[in-house]
């Protein structure tokens, strides 16, 4: 299979092997799509540390390499502010083009009402909302600007799909700051998908529901397993399947879609 042969991805908060955008990774690299992906050890550390390693990027570097494909990663903070410009010149310079852009780097804090405080609300916005939107918003000025050079016949398409975490179905108590920045992704995305449509550029979300991606005890599995009618719980790779297909031709008319790929949770 090669659907995304010849193509160009990012992907952003691939830090960990057994986490979702390292699968993404993985899935785009075997259809033949080159890949840059971003990390950050250093909140890795805090929040996985049984799954962070600071030499892991280079190791899994080298093992996409070996499908063939153009690879290329970076550490990037995007609670930075202009670190998006940074990152798509750094990605035409070591693999070429980006035609789909992956923003699955999120912050992440459990936090109640007792616990939130102006810090934590900023940490959350500063990743989740201005980092993603403004990333989004970077990549579709170059796509426009590209188009513009180019004759008016070009083909040139291009693919947005950001991660959520199902806020619309349901409340998400204890994780207050993170539950409504990722419900702000979902809002952008609606609206920016209507924006972008004129420039084959699509724009959808997915909810990958509760993902067996690290951080799992076993005593969560247990409790969460009798919530999934399919009888086990989600892997990274059923996200990355869905976010292939979002990323290929063959999704070229779905645009500003919420999609809940969480196996009947």
């Amino acid at each position: 299979m090669a659907r995304l042969q010849g193509k160009i991805a990012i992907v952003t908060g691939a830090s960990r092997p057994g986490g979702i955008g390292a699968a993404i990774c993985r899935a785009f690299a075997a259809e033949g799509a080159s890949i840059f992906f971003t990390h950050l050890y250093d909140y890795d550390k805090n929040v996985n540390p049984s799954d962070a390693d600071e030499s892991w990027p280079d190791l899994f570097a080298w093992e996409l390499r070996q499908l063939g494909i153009k690879v290329g990663h970076m550490k990037l903070d995007l609670a930075l502010p202009g670190l998006g410009s940074l990152l798509l010149e750094e990605v035409r310079k070591v693999v070429g083009f980006p035609t789909i852009l992956v923003n699955n780097a999120a912050y992440s804090v459990d936090a109640d009402f007792r616990q939130i405080n102006e810090a934590l609300i900023d940490a959350h916005c500063a990743v989740n909302i201005r980092g993603t939107f403004m990333l989004s918003a970077e990549f579709a000025r170059m796509i426009e600007a590209e188009k513009n050079t180019r004759s008016s016949h070009s083909k040139l398409c291009g693919r947005i799909i950001n991660l959520t975490s199902g806020q619309g179905k349901g409340p998400m108590p204890g994780n207050l700051a993170y539950a409504a920045t990722k419900g702000a992704i979902s809002v952008f995305t609606e609206s920016l998908a209507a924006e972008l449509a004129p420039l084959c550029i699509t724009v959808n979300a997915v909810d990958p529901g509760p993902t067996d991606s690290g951080w799992m005890s076993e005593e969560v599995k247990k409790a969460l397993l009798p919530r999934f009618p399919m009888g086990r719980i989600g892997l990274p790779e059923d996200a990355a399947r869905l976010i292939t297909f979002l990323a290929s031709d063959d999704s070229q008319w779905i645009t500003g879609q919420i999609i809940h790929s969480r196996g009947g949770f």
